[in-house]
């Protein structure tokens, strides 16, 4: 049997291209036209190597996860003072989220824009803000355990402050015209936390 000829595209160029429009449009609103043009390919080569939109979607969120939640997430579990990890975790989403034209997060955009009753897709999102959750969770028990922060507050329950308030971050950094809001939400969180 012999293979067919080989693909014409460069296959991660295509899914970053198809990230970006998903991103910046939401799922229900990027059409499988501006995909096809935005990525370079035709009908085909997508359904062949990528199957349809919902299934190119899912692998765009993968994507987006690796190249933006996976470095949170190592920041957040480096060496050192976890502390420290935390503050730097913070402001970097801080600096992101701050810049002209920032699109925010590519999960909470389309947890804005997804049909909630598609309990699938609604799983995968859940599941990637549960990752998140999880590495602050174990970064700020880390900081309790080493006595760099309050042990008033559960850690589960501080992680789930610290998402509900990047996600918030990242949301508002879409239409900011100044920094001054995410640079007070992120010294009022690292206030609040430290001993």
């Amino acid at each position: 049997m012999t293979r067919g000829p080989a693909k014409q595209f460069d296959t991660e160029k295509a899914l970053t291209k198809a990230m970006e429009v998903f991103w910046a449009r939401g799922y229900e609103a990027a059409s499988l036209s501006e995909l096809l043009k935005q990525m370079g390919i035709g009908k085909k080569s997508l359904y062949d190597t990528f199957g349809n939109k919902r299934s190119l979607f899912l692998k765009a969120l993968e994507h987006y996860v690796q190249i933006i939640v996976k470095p949170l997430c190592e920041i957040l579990s480096a060496s050192g003072s976890p502390l420290a990890n935390l503050k730097q975790a913070l402001k970097a989403q801080q600096e992101m989220n701050s810049q002209p034209g920032s699109r925010g997060c590519m999960i909470g955009t389309n947890i804005a824009d997804f049909c909630i009753e598609d309990e699938a897709i609604a799983k995968v999102l859940r599941g990637y803000l549960k990752r998140l959750e999880d590495n602050f969770c174990d970064t700020i028990s880390r900081a309790q355990k080493a006595g760099e922060i309050s042990t008033k507050v559960d850690a589960r329950d501080l992680a789930r402050l610290f998402i509900s308030t990047t996600q918030g971050m990242v949301l508002i950094g879409r239409i900011l015209d100044d920094k001054t809001m995410l640079e007070s939400t992120v010294n009022a969180a690292i206030t609040l936390i430290e001993k």
